[in-house]
C-alpha cells in the first residue's frame, strides 16, 4: 500500500524532519494520495498557526487552511526542495492570507459604498482587552511589508536573515521595514 510505504521510507534512520517533508512532497506531486495526506497531516496545524497569526480570526485562519490544502494539490510540482518545505508551505499561506485579506477589503469597500456608510473598521473579535491584542491588531493595520517583517520577526521568533528568506528581499531590507514598522505603532499606539 503506498501510505506504508511512505511511512517507512520516511522513519527510515538518516531522514531528518525536512528531507522527510521533501520526500512525501515529491510524492505526493507525482499523485501518491497517501503521501499527499500524510504530508497535509504533518502540516495542517502549521498551516492554520500561520494562517491565525497573520489574520487573528479562527474562522478566516481555517478557511486559510483549507484554501492553502486546495492550492497545494494544483501547486506542489512547484516545490524545487532548494528551501526547507515549511519555508516554501509559509510562503504558500502567507500568499493566500493575503489573498483572502485583499477580498475582504474589495468586499469591504464595496459594502461600504453600497451603504454610504462611513469607513469605520471594528476592532479585531480576539485578544482586544489586552495589550498584547492591540498591539497585534495594530501591526495587522501596517503597510503590507511592514506587517510581513513584524509578523515574521517578532510572531514568528525569526531572524531577519530568515524572514528575508520568505520575504524574498534582503536582510537589510527586513531590517528598513521592522525600523518603519516600529515608527508607524508608536504612532497608532
Amino acid at each position: 500500500m503506498p501510505g506504508q510505504a511512505v511511512r517507512s521510507e520516511v522513519d527510515e534512520p538518516g531522514y531528518s524532519g525536512a528531507s522527510a517533508a521533501a520526500l512525501l512532497a515529491e510524492q505526493a506531486a507525482g499523485g501518491d494520495r497517501a503521501a499527499f495526506a500524510t504530508l497535509i497531516g504533518e502540516h495542517y496545524d502549521f498551516i492554520f498557526r500561520v494562517a491565525y497569526k497573520w489574520c487573528g480570526s479562527r474562522e478566516d485562519a481555517e478557511d486559510i487552511a483549507q484554501d492553502v490544502v486546495v492550492k497545494l494539490v494544483r501547486t506542489l510540482h512547484s516545490y524545487d526542495g532548494r528551501a526547507a518545505f515549511t519555508s516554501w508551505l509559509y510562503r504558500v499561506v502567507l500568499n493566500a492570507t493575503r489573498d483572502m485579506q485583499r477580498q475582504k477589503a474589495r468586499r469591504n469597500r464595496q459594502n461600504t459604498e453600497l451603504e454610504e456608510t462611513s469607513a469605520t473598521h471594528a476592532p479585531p473579535e480576539q485578544e482586544q482587552s489586552t495589550l498584547t491584542g492591540q498591539l497585534w491588531a495594530a501591526v495587522r493595520r501596517l503597510p503590507e511589508r511592514q506587517r510581513d517583517a513584524m509578523l515574521l520577526v517578532y510572531g514568528e521568533e525569526m531572524s531577519h536573515a530568515g524572514a528575508a528568506q520568505i520575504m524574498q528581499c534582503r536582510e537589510a531590507t527586513v531590517s528598513g521595514h521592522v525600523h518603519a514598522a516600529k515608527k508607524t505603532l508608536k504612532k497608532l499606539l
